[in-house]
């Protein structure tokens, strides 16, 4: 998994204003907890902070701390819904060795079947891992899946090191007739219910 060092100042002044002038400064207010510790309330480099987020579950080692430096992993990271600029970020604190619980992306490879159409119902699973050794994804080949097919979480390769904390129940893919649309069929259940609905009310009424 990737590692990235990264210098954090403390912070002494909250609020909103306070987090504007972090901001403009170009840093990123930040909480670093866990572990049963104090939250600690620290600013981030920007830009390097954004270029390390592109990784999914990067493992940040948080220096200038005065305790010396903590590993770390994003568990809630806050955008501008506009801009896309970083906000703020929440670091939950770990220990090399520990087990933690994270979502990973579903990487789908493979073609599917002629006359297939694939439906993703979820992009990412929640597997436990190793803190320091967090796969990037969870790759699912459908190569040769036939229509009908479904694949279930515990259906899943999972990468080595690595346990299910998902549902084993929860469907990530299916591949479905692509000639056949499921919305006139339900349409047409809908008139029938209608119809039907009708029938029974004209026969009341004899």
């Amino acid at each position: 998994m990737s590692e990235v060092r990264i210098a954090a100042e403390p912070r002494t002044e909250f609020g909103k204003g306070a987090a504007r002038r972090t901001r403009r400064a170009g840093k990123v207010p930040a909480v670093l907890y866990g572990h049963g510790t104090d939250p600690q309330h620290i600013s981030l480099p920007g830009h390097e902070l954004m270029l390390a987020l592109k990784t999914p579950n990067v493992l940040l080692t948080i220096e200038g701390l005065g305790g010396g430096a903590e590993l770390a992993l994003p568990k809630d990271v806050q955008r501008d819904p506009i801009k896309g600029f970083l906000e703020h970020v929440d670091l939950l604190l770990v220990k090399r060795g520990e087990k933690v619980v994270v979502d990973l992306p579903v990487n789908v490879v493979g073609d599917v079947v002629a006359g297939g159409r694939l439906v993703q119902t979820e992009v990412q699973i929640s597997i436990e891992a190793e803190a320091t050794h967090i796969p990037q994804s969870v790759d699912l080949d459908i190569t040769g899946l036939e229509i009908d097919s479904q694949v279930l979480a515990r259906d899943l390769k999972l990468p080595s090191g690595t346990t299910l904390a998902a549902d084993e129940e929860t469907l990530i893919v299916q591949i479905v007739d692509a000639t056949v649309s499921t919305e006139p069929a339900a349409e047409a259940e809908g008139e029938e219910t209608e119809g039907e609905a009708a029938e029974g009310e004209g026969e009341g009424a004899e």
